[in-house]
């Protein structure tokens, strides 16, 4: 199965609108709190959030036609302003990307080496559902931590960005 260009650019802007609610939610959450490790998959609502940028960051690289060879580390990105402006670049580069991307790209096989080295390839719109999923998947830890330190988090489902976009 493969997805239109359409498709691909609604998909990426549902993951822009649930990072930026997620990204605003937390802003509320104390400092002490937002960066404690609670340990969760990669700490705590911080190091998360620093997990799903780098994470998006790897992918982009490798779609753009170089190689990451390691994650960004929380302490590279210290607080919530510094992620903040760094994703908001990050999306402007996403975006111009998107422009780029037609079904023919998207169906074509992408090769790349994983941060171990391990070469791989798949159609490059396997690689961006992927990164989709792997960023909803952890913006639900970030969710659930959130509750564990008293804070309110929003929703990010896919269907509440369809149900937000005007008809």
């Amino acid at each position: 199965m493969c997805m239109t260009a359409n498709d691909i650019v609604t998909l990426f802007e549902y993951d822009k609108w649930a990072t930026n609610r997620i990204l605003e939610a937390v802003s509320s959450v104390p400092a002490d709190k937002y960066l404690e490790d609670l340990r969760s998959s990669h700490g705590g609502i911080h190091a998360t959030l620093v997990h799903i940028y780098s994470s998006d960051t790897v992918w982009y690289r490798r779609w753009t036609g170089s190689s990451a060879t390691a994650h960004i580390g929380k302490d590279e990105v210290p607080d919530l302003s510094s992620l903040k402006a760094r994703w908001t670049s990050y999306q402007g580069d996403l975006d111009r990307f998107l422009r780029t991307v037609d079904e023919a790209k998207l169906m074509a096989p992408l090769s790349y080496k994983d941060l171990k080295g391990n070469p791989h390839s798949e159609p490059l719109f396997q690689q961006m559902q992927h990164l989709v999923n792997h960023a909803s998947y952890h913006r639900g830890q970030v969710v659930t931590m959130m509750r564990q330190v008293g804070a309110t988090p929003v929703g990010t489902d896919l269907i509440t960005f369809y149900r937000s976009k005007p008809a």
